[in-house]
């Protein structure tokens, strides 16, 4: 298996040189473009595993970029910008983004980062982790989805060991709080969880978020579901309490 492909996004080049680097050290393959034009350019031809995306593009911004790649794929995309309000984070994450990094920021971190999305969501990460045969993850590339299974197979499936959920006979392509948002709603179907629940059961500094941070997330997982069912929605909105997964749904 190929080591994992990150497509880096980046105008600026000193910041560029210094993540291509630390890519590199890292063992990472990857391709870097300064524009949206150029990066349209290489997932015609390439296959990424993750796309770094710096939000302030010379010819595009990239908000719009990420909402145009999310009608095709579902690619993991880590957001680089100088912007800090914490608006901008809900928006990237909201239409898609699957981590947010303002600038100045250190290359460690931003690979510390790739790594973990990568390792939570479906590749592999690292060129060790992703030869071995015993490896937890495989690679996803820019598919959203797997195939489907049997017509029989039951409407949820949850591999704890693994992190994987299958809806519909389809496995389903989730970020880290994705999957830990919705493993929480399975385990008692028809329970209403508050937002602070699911924050404490989601993310490891729930107090470094907040309540549209649980509903951008939500937000997020019911578009891959009608992605495979379009007429269903699972997950109930309670307001004022927060959110469970229909009985009838199970």
């Amino acid at each position: 298996m190929s080591k994992p492909c990150i497509l880096l996004v980046e105008d600026e080049p000193s910041i560029a040189d210094t993540l291509v680097y630390a890519l590199r050290t890292e063992g990472f393959d990857y391709t870097w473009v300064s524009t949206a034009g150029a990066a349209r350019q290489a997932m015609l031809t390439g296959e990424y595993h993750l796309i770094v995306l710096d939000v302030g593009l010379p010819d595009a911004n990239g908000f719009d970029f990420c909402r145009e790649v999310r009608r095709r794929l579902q690619t993991p995309i880590l957001f680089l910008t100088a912007r800090h309000s914490e608006i901008d984070r809900i928006i990237g994450l909201e239409i898609g983004g699957d981590d947010y990094v303002t600038k100045p920021f250190s290359p460690r971190e931003i690979t510390a980062r790739i790594r973990a999305i990568l390792r939570r969501a479906c590749a592999p990460v690292s060129p060790t982790e992703a030869a071995s045969p015993n490896s937890e993850y495989t690679a996803c590339g820019s598919t959203a989805l797997q195939a489907p299974s049997p017509a029989s197979a039951p409407l949820w499936a949850h591999d704890e060991d693994r992190k994987r959920i299958h809806y519909k006979g389809v496995a389903l392509s989730l970020t880290r709080n994705e999957y830990r948002l919705l493993a929480s709603l399975l385990k008692r179907p028809g329970r209403i969880y508050s937002r602070d629940e699911l924050l404490s059961a989601a993310w490891d500094e729930p107090e470094a978020s907040n309540d549209r941070t649980v509903d951008a997330h939500v937000k997020l997982l019911r578009g891959k579901l009608r992605q495979i069912c379009p007429e269903s929605d699972p997950i109930e909105t309670h307001r004022g309490l927060g959110y469970s997964l229909r009985e009838s749904a199970v």
